[in-house]
C-alpha cells in the first residue's frame, strides 16, 4: 500500500506518551529564561544554541539536557515551559499527552518540589482551557541518583499525587537497574499510581533491565525498549502482556543510524504494541509528534492503516478513564472513516 501522506499525518488525532517536559525547552525560551534569571546564556542567539546540540549516545545527550535544566528556577519558568509545549502539540492535533518531569534535577539545586509542580499544573489547566488539550504528569526518578533520593522525592510528592498519574525511571542506565528502585515503585503502586520505565537503546545489561522492568518491578509500559527484539523470551512476554512500547524515532536514528526501518518494522512484525513519540523535541531539531510520525513513516514505510493502529495503541495505552478513552477513539474512528479506512457508520 501507499505510505501515509504528510497531510494524513498532520490531521491524525494523536496522543503522546513519551515526552520529557524539560526536553521541550526550545532555544528561544532558553534565552527568555536566561534573561529573566541572569544566566550567561542570555548573550547567545538561537542559532548559536542549536549549533551546540550534538550528541551520539545517551551520556552525551544527558550533558546537554542537564545544562538546560539549570535555567528553570521559578514557578513561572515551569509554567512557561509546559504551556509552550502544550500549545505546540495542540496545533498538531495532539488531543492528550502524558508528560515526564524530573523533580530531582530541580530539588537538588534548591528549587522546591512545590514550585516545580505548581507551575506545571497551572500551565496544564490553562492549556486545556485555551487549546482543549488534556494532559497528565508522570514523575520520573533519576537513575544515577540514589534510591534514597527517589524515596525522598516520592515523599515530597505525596501532597500532589492528585496531579500525578504515574511514575517512571529515566537518565543514565549504566549500573542503575530497575531493581535499584523496587521499593519506591512499590510505594507508588500502593498509592494507586501507574508504572513505566526507560530501557534505552543498546545500554549495558539492557536485556536484564528489560526483564527486571517486566518481571520484578511490574512496569506497565516500556519507554524505548527496542532491545527486546534481541531476546525471543522477552518478545513473547511483552506480546502476551500487551506491553506498550513508547518508541521515539529521532533518538533511535541518532544512536542507530539508518535503523528506523528495521526496528519499527521489526516491532510491528513481532506483534508488539507500539506508539510513536517525540522524546525531547527541544533538543532534537524540533521533532514533535507530527515530525516523529513522518520519520517513522519514512523509515518503516508505514501505511495509513498502520498509522491509525499506532495512534489507537496510544489512546488505549493512556492512563485515563474509559469514558475519556472512548471519546478519543471515536474521534480517531471518525477520522479513519473520512479517510476511507473504516466503513461508514
Amino acid at each position: 500500500m501507499t505510505p501515509a501522506s504528510d497531510t494524513f499525518l498532520e490531521a491524525l488525532p494523536k496522543a503522546e506518551l513519551h515526552v520529557h517536559l524539560e526536553g521541550t525547552l526550545e532555544p528561544a525560551l532558553k534565552i527568555i529564561l536566561a534573561r529573566r534569571n541572569g544566566h550567561p546564556l542570555q548573550n547567545m542567539t538561537e542559532d548559536e544554541i542549536r549549533a551546540g546540540y550534538s550528541f551520539h549516545d545517551l551520556p552525551s545527550f544527558l550533558a546537554l539536557y542537564y545544562e538546560g535544566v539549570d535555567l528553570l528556577q521559578t514557578e513561572q519558568d515551569f509554567y512557561d515551559l509546559c504551556y509552550a509545549y502544550l500549545k505546540k502539540v495542540a496545533s498538531q492535533n495532539v488531543l492528550y499527552t502524558e508528560m515526564f518531569f524530573d523533580p530531582q534535577l530541580h530539588t537538588r539545586r534548591g528549587v522546591a518540589f512545590g514550585t516545580v509542580i505548581t507551575g506545571i499544573t497551572r500551565a496544564r489547566k490553562d492549556a486545556e482551557r485555551d487549546f482543549g488539550i488534556r494532559s497528565q504528569l508522570v514523575m520520573c526518578f533519576i537513575r544515577e541518583m540514589s534510591a534514597e533520593s527517589a524515596e525522598e522525592t516520592f515523599t515530597q510528592a505525596l501532597p500532589y499525587l492528585s496531579d500525578i498519574v504515574g511514575v517512571g525511571l529515566d537518565s543514565d542506565e549504566k549500573g542503575n537497574p530497575p531493581a535499584k528502585f523496587a521499593n519506591v515503585f512499590r510505594r507508588a503502586r500502593e498509592a494507586g499510581l501507574h508504572v513505566t520505565m526507560h530501557c534505552d537503546i543498546d545500554q549495558e545489561n539492557t536485556h536484564e533491565h528489560i526483564r527486571q522492568a517486566l518481571e520484578d518491578v511490574g512496569s506497565e509500559r516500556l519507554d524505548h525498549g527496542l532491545n527486546v527484539l534481541d531476546r525471543p523470551e522477552l518478545v513473547a512476554q511483552a506480546r502476551e502482556r500487551h506491553i506498550p512500547f513508547t518508541v521515539c524515532p529521532f533518538p533511535n536514528m541518532v544512536i542507530r543510524p539508518g535503523s528506523n526501518e528495521k526496528d519499527i518494522r521489526a516491532l510491528l512484525d513481532a506483534g508488539m504494541t507500539i506508539t510513536i513519540n517525540s522524546d525531547d523535541p527541544g533538543y532534537m531539531h524540533s521533532v514533535y509528534m507530527t515530525e516523529a510520525l513522518k520519520l517513522a513513516r519514512d523509515g518503516a514505510n508505514l501505511t495509513p492503516q498502520e498509522v491509525v493502529t499506532i495512534s489507537r495503541n496510544a489512546f488505549n495505552a493512556a492512563w485515563i478513564g474509559e469514558a475519556e478513552r472512548q471519546t478519543y477513539l471515536a474521534r480517531l474512528d471518525d477520522f479513519a472513516r473520512k479517510e476511507g479506512l473504516l466503513p461508514a457508520a
